[in-house]
């Protein structure tokens, strides 16, 4: 090559770079640099966390699948694979750059586990890949009771297991990664919601039950709403179940719709720093509607007429959908479980029975120690002495009652003891201190046994020997009762039951000791129960702080026989 082609060769080189340079856009990536690992693929449904699990009673159903392809120059091909064989191809996309896919429904679903895997590739055949897993199990007959025509358990799913198909969801409800019952309870989020056809739930009376842990943020919300779509602001069709408060209180409140007008009933408020799981029930008559928490009536409101449900065709759940999102209460960011609907008023005892609660015939007093010292029959709390706490763990419920030092609780024992009575509860012993008052009932009058009672253990690090100490007026009468190995570590049912002329220690529903005297128990001069400590009236012999678990505290007014004891094991 001579010097001037040479020349001439150079310049052409730094034209065709000039030309290039002056083509790229310099905020872009240099050429060269952009990925080249196909399409981003994003699952939507089934889950891609892979919970999704779908109930039915047949052996074959549906699954879902919706998901998003997005790719800067451009998406070619996306094939959807089950298990690994290819039930559906997409191609020439309106907008290849954004493909959004939400209408594919498989119907060959066996029992098990499966695999969705979504492959795409670009128009520069770049190729990406991404999959998700589901269960399909065989629902169980379902058995409702009490009219119940709704059961969402919130198992990692949307589904009524009655009717066995899904709720619609509107925005990307999720769950709230704990549950009441089962695997997963639901939690809506900021605008998600769950909404359900209402053909078959609507009747002159009406009933909700749902286990629920309140959030309260946002500061109001919808929880289930049944409204008239065609008046989405009238009030006087449907129903509407909802809360309002600020961080530390929320009041649940419910609103029914009677055609001319419109009935309110206030509710009560759940306590936000509590953290527990409550069981709410609402119960609508034609003329009345009630609710309820734990089982107990927290307040009542009159109808005028029953539910007009005019214009309602869907229910909402976790929010106040379309029809009551008015005054802020729109999506709920609280933990719901365990939803059902029925088709008729229910009365106290179907729901205790509903919500797992017992409460016995000639039961004065029950604390479940849920986490709290709630007495549940009337809702008062224990009176705090010092700083007494709870176990961790429990035999029924959230968390058991463990006292600590120069602690204890102390409770009015008006209207819970008579000549005859009986305390039971649930007892995991712990050897120290090596002696400790459990529940004791004593005259104002310090070291008098002449009156009330006193239930106390003593032992050693190994061995701790349950004990009773009665007062019947002029003297006082003992029962050594029987012995529970620590190192067991196991939940013992302990029963004290005291007739007119003989008491009796039952552990887990078997008879230990008895013990009779002739003058009937003498509770002059007592005033309370003290919990977890020999306190005030038996502190003496070293009778203080019990450091022992113990659960389910129930007191009746009658001796109770061994056979009604075993019911309650």
């Amino acid at each position: 090559m001579n010097f001037q082609n040479y020349i001439k060769n150079i310049g052409f080189l730094f034209v065709a770079i000039a030309i290039i340079l002056g083509c790229q856009d310099m905020d872009e990536p240099a050429l060269g640099e952009y990925p080249l690992d196909g399409p981003v693929i994003t699952i939507v449904s089934p889950n891609p966390l892979g919970t999704t699990q779908i109930q039915t009673l047949e052996d074959v159903a549906s699954v879902s699948i919706s998901f998003t392809a997005t790719d800067d120059v451009g998406v070619a091909n996306v094939s959807v694979l089950y298990d690994g064989s290819e039930i559906a191809n997409y191609s020439n996309f309106e907008d290849p750059q954004n493909v959004v896919i939400d209408d594919l429904t498989y119907d060959q679903v066996t029992n098990g586990t499966h695999t969705i895997t979504i492959n795409a590739v670009d128009t520069d055949g770049n190729e990406s890949s991404t999959g998700t897993d589901f269960t399909k199990i065989a629902a169980e007959p379902f058995n409702p009771l009490f009219g119940e025509t709704f059961y969402m358990p919130f198992n990692d799913n949307f589904y009524d297991v009655i009717s066995i198909n899904p709720a619609t969801e509107v925005g990307t409800p999720g769950f709230a990664g704990e549950s009441y019952q089962g695997s997963n309870a639901f939690k809506a989020g900021t605008d998600n919601y769950l909404t359900f056809p209402a053909t078959g739930h609507m009747t002159n009376e009406f009933s909700a039950t749902f286990w629920y842990k309140v959030d309260s943020n946002p500061d109001r919300a919808g929880i289930f709403t049944i409204g008239n779509e065609d008046q989405p602001e009238s009030r006087n069709y449907g129903l509407r179940i909802f809360r309002e408060g600020d961080a530390n209180n929320q009041r649940i409140k419910l609103n029914v719709g009677t055609g001319s007008g419109e009935s309110w009933n206030d509710g009560g408020v759940l306590n936000v720093a509590d953290g527990e799981w409550v069981n709410i029930a609402i119960s609508i008559s034609e003329t009345q509607s009630v609710i309820y928490f734990n089982g107990q009536e927290v307040n009542t409101a009159n109808l005028s007429a029953p539910i007009d449900w005019t214009g309602c065709s869907q229910f909402t759940i976790g929010a106040g959908g379309t029809t009551f999102s008015y005054w802020n209460h729109l999506s709920d960011s609280s933990a719901m479980d365990e939803l059902k609907l029925y088709d008729r008023a229910l009365n106290q005892t179907e729901v205790n029975e509903i919500a797992g609660i017992v409460f016995y015939p000639d039961q004065t007093a029950y604390f479940p120690f849920n986490g709290n010292y709630e007495e549940n029959l009337t809702e008062n709390t224990a009176t705090v002495v010092g700083t007494p706490g709870f176990a961790g763990e429990s035999q029924s419920g959230s968390d058991a009652f463990q006292s600590a030092a120069d602690s204890y609780l102390t409770y009015p024992i008006d209207g819970l003891f008579t000549n005859e009575f009986t305390a039971t509860f649930w007892y995991k012993a712990n050897g120290n201190p090596d002696r400790a008052g459990i529940l004791v009932v004593g005259n104002d009058t310090p070291e008098n046994r002449s009156q009330g009672f006193r239930i106390f253990r003593e032992g050693s690090a190994t061995e701790q020997r349950i004990k009773l100490n009665l007062g019947v007026g002029t003297g006082e009468s003992w029962n050594d009762g029987g012995v529970i190995t620590v190192a067991d570590g196991e939940w013992v049912h302990v029963a004290i039951t005291v007739s007119a002329t003989e008491s009796k220690i039952y552990f887990d529903g078997e008879e230990v000791n008895s013990a009779t005297y002739t003058t009937p128990v003498d509770f002059t001069g007592c005033t309370d129960m003290v919990i977890g400590n020999g306190g005030p009236t038996f502190s003496y012999w070293n009778h203080l702080y019990d450091s022992s678990y113990l659960d389910e505290l129930r007191i009746f007014d009658v001796a109770l026989t061994q056979e009604q004891i075993q019911e309650m094991l």
